[in-house]
């Protein structure tokens, strides 16, 4: 199948590769499905001390603590717990933050997995068009307020990674990438595509612009390749009935399952060879992104404008 050329570089085989991680303390946000879902699954067959499934809906990720449990017979019960987290309510990300110190001292892994796409225009609780809301600034402020945990934790362990999923859709943002004047509306003018792609293309250069100034921590961002997850759900309910047609033709042709998927984060979530800073295609392949991606003025901007909303609330 044409799928198969999407997943390139190098060879990362989760069952073998993933090294012992025994005492580790491991976060996912969107850990109830798709990408999150399949990361936790490979991640905890090697004896984390913990992995916390960030989500909104308890049910749901009840249930889905319950499938992994079914998938791993004979592993008596999985170190899995729930953190509740709406990415897109800030009082929400610092309620689960306190939760979070409250039961740990350390945070070995922080991957910021969760995601929307393509959805209707809409505000975050906050005032934020929905998209950068809760894809950037959602994972900004937790990644802000973990970072005195993770920082501690260096001093246990050495190697301490947060990794964020961007897309190869930071490359389709609009010509001012970053119309920052914007963001605190459902931003009308700018189709929903493009709203993504902005948020994306927010999620590398905040994840490059951490790894410059707090190098003691592994920053690394990823493309997870296209897809299939339930995020494609939204754009199908979204979108006009061409649009459908060439997405259904293009799902035949080159989307890859979530197994495939989520190989890139749990390859920069244990690698040795990731490199802080760096934004990876899959699997580990680097210098793959657009002219986005070492735009250092874009990056700055980017930065400045975040640390200042979020400055009220660290």
């Amino acid at each position: 199948m044409l799928r198969n050329f999407l997943i390139g570089g190098v060879k990362f085989r989760p069952r073998e590769d993933i090294p012992d991680l025994s005492g580790r303390v491991i976060l996912v946000t969107g850990g109830n499905s798709g990408l999150g879902l399949e990361t936790i699954r490979q991640l905890v067959q090697h004896k984390p001390a913990r992995i916390y499934l960030a989500a909104r809906s308890a049910a749901k990720a009840d249930e889905a603590i319950k499938q992994l449990q079914k998938s791993q017979p004979g592993a008596g019960e999985l170190p899995i717990s729930h953190l509740s987290l709406d990415l897109s309510s800030f009082d929400s990300i610092k309620s689960a933050v306190a939760t979070f110190k409250k039961a740990e001292t350390r945070l070995d892994i922080l991957i910021n997995n969760a995601g929307i796409m393509m959805v209707p225009e809409g505000l975050t609780k906050d005032g934020y068009e929905i998209q950068l809301g809760t894809n950037h600034l959602g994972h900004a402020l937790l990644t802000q307020l973990l970072l005195p945990t993770l920082q501690a934790t260096t001093k246990l362990n050495p190697d301490v990674r947060v990794v964020t999923l961007s897309s190869g859709s930071e490359s389709f943002g609009p010509k001012t990438l970053y119309p920052v004047e914007s963001f605190k509306s459902t931003m009308p003018k700018f189709s929903t595509q493009h709203r993504y792609a902005i948020s994306k293309a927010a999620n590398l250069h905040y994840s490059s612009a951490m790894a410059q100034r707090y190098k003691e921590i592994r920053f690394v961002c990823v493309h997870p390749g296209s897809v299939l997850t339930n995020l494609a759900d939204t754009v199908m309910k979204n979108e006009g009935v061409l649009f459908k047609a060439f997405l259904i033709a293009y799902t035949v042709m080159f989307i890859t399952k979530p197994e495939q998927g989520a190989l890139n984060q749990l390859w920069a979530s244990v690698s040795p060879d990731a490199v802080s800073g760096e934004f990876y295609h899959p699997v580990g392949l680097a210098g793959k992104g657009s002219h986005h991606v070492k735009n250092m003025k874009e990056q700055e901007q980017l930065w400045d404008w975040t640390q200042e909303e979020l400055k009220a609330h660290l």
